[in-house]
């Protein structure tokens, strides 16, 4: 149930980053691609105006008849695709005389109904004032909030006919231009779900792969650890059944008690020579070459004799040699516990400064005589 639970806010963490990210990324990405749509459209509208323009300026040199010319224009322009834009033409005073819809010749156009720009081009709208109106419906660059919502299109670039009073003005339809940004938007939220979905998926995925995988090492080890820890406990427990019967054997003086078994051993406390009770001692070490005894009380003494030399004169059924430098009495083992590999580290009481470890070689032999009966 807890690894659900970690793989469920595991899929909503990413979904979440995921998706506020690429929120921000995608509304760049959106911004950019229709500022370059727009800024292909204007360039595309100023440069048919201006080719159109020197075309009628061409003609005007030619022949003197402008009502032919208007109409070699008219045909040329009229029932044009008008999608994304178209070219018209209206005189001084702002009639339409040349459009692709025949039926708007001879209306006004004045600069309250349509964006103006100066003659001279110094007053140009850019891709950043047109997105500006399609985005946010504000004006910018002489773009203006025209009053008419229903209106179909926009001049945006002026381009006067030399020779003439004609001026060449470029539309945009701006429903079209604004449907194909939205569009455009709508394609780049679509794949941004489908692939930032795909994203958290695959991602979830191979967390729980990689996780799956870590889960069955550490249940290993979890595994490993346990038996060990039982291991542990056995020979603790052990330990304190031991300890049990040599209470019960102490008390027991039994006429068969080996003759050999010592009942003291002596040592000696600075000038002191002390007969030291075997069952009083805690545990026998050497250090510096030297032997020394520790008995239950903490009292320290030292012996002239090796630990081997003191070994063979214990009763093997209490005393343990733990190594080089330690022999061990059962009663002072407080605890077993594992040390590096496969090796055993005993604690006692009174504590050692010095740590009693047990060697890989030496721990089957310290179980065998715990379980001794």
């Amino acid at each position: 149930m807890k690894k659900d639970k970690l793989y469920l806010f595991t899929f909503l963490s990413l979904l979440v980053v995921v998706y506020i990210c690429g929120y921000f990324s995608m509304n760049y990405l959106v911004d950019l691609s229709t500022r370059q749509f727009l800024k292909i459209q204007i360039e595309s509208s100023k440069r048919e105006a201006k080719e159109m323009a020197n075309l009628i300026s061409f003609q005007a040199q030619q022949h003197n008849d402008k009502q032919l010319i208007i109409n070699n224009v008219q045909k040329s322009i009229e029932k044009t695709d008008t999608q994304t834009g178209f070219i018209c033409m209206f005189d001084h005073t702002g009639k339409e005389i040349c459009h692709p819809n025949p039926e708007k010749i001879g209306r006004m156009t004045g600069p309250d109904e349509s964006f103006i720009s100066s003659i001279h081009n110094s007053s140009e709208a850019g891709p950043e004032d047109f997105y500006s109106y399609l985005k946010n419906k504000t004006e910018g660059g002489g773009l203006r909030n025209f009053n008419d919502p229903e209106r179909e299109s926009e001049i945006i670039y002026l381009h006067p006919v030399k020779n003439t009073d004609w001026i060449v003005a470029s539309h945009a339809n701006i429903k079209n231009i604004n449907k194909q940004a939205g569009d455009l938007k709508f394609y780049f939220i679509l794949v941004y779900l489908s692939t930032g979905l795909l994203i958290v998926i695959l991602s979830f995925f191979m967390v729980r792969l990689f996780g799956s995988r870590y889960e069955r090492k550490l249940e290993q080890k979890n595994e490993t650890l346990f038996n060990e820890v039982l291991n542990l406990s056995k020979l603790n427990s052990d330990l304190a059944g031991y300890k049990t019967k040599i209470n019960a054997f102490e008390k027991i003086e039994s006429a068969d008690v080996s003759a050999s078994s010592k009942k003291r051993i002596l040592t000696y406390l600075k000038n002191e020579i002390v007969s030291l009770e075997i069952e009083n001692i805690a545990y026998i070490y050497m250090e510096n070459t030297i032997t020394y005894v520790k008995d239950i009380n903490s009292k320290v003494s030292t012996s002239s004799s090796s630990l081997e030399e003191i070994y063979n004169e214990l009763d093997s059924n209490v005393f343990f040699r733990a190594n080089r430098q330690f022999i061990v009495s059962i009663k002072s083992i407080d605890k077993i516990l594992k040390y590096g590999n496969n090796q055993l580290k005993i604690e006692v009481i009174p504590k050692s400064d010095a740590a009693i470890i047990i060697s890989k070689n030496k721990a089957a032999e310290f179980k065998a005589w715990l379980n001794r009966q």
